[in-house]
């Protein structure tokens, strides 16, 4: 069963935001920074940058932990 959203403060280009991801999704986030060599922050500002307009960056990172996980299968 999925969890509730827990909020997390990430920093994007020097200003402080605020993503909320069940636990899985912030698992997950956490696994494709690592295999990436990256650090969150920096993982979220790629994301941030190939983001549409039309979804906010929790969806985006939604999107991308998906695209990762799919990708490994």
């Amino acid at each position: 069963m999925p969890t509730r959203p827990q909020k997390h403060s990430l920093t994007l280009r020097g200003h402080r935001t605020s993503v909320s991801l069940e636990a899985e999704f912030w698992d997950g986030f956490r696994a494709l920074a690592a295999a990436r060599g990256m650090g969150l922050n920096e993982l979220a500002v790629e994301i941030d940058e190939m983001r549409g307009g039309d979804s906010g960056l929790a969806t985006a990172i939604r999107l991308a932990v998906l695209r990762f996980y799919r990708d490994r299968a």
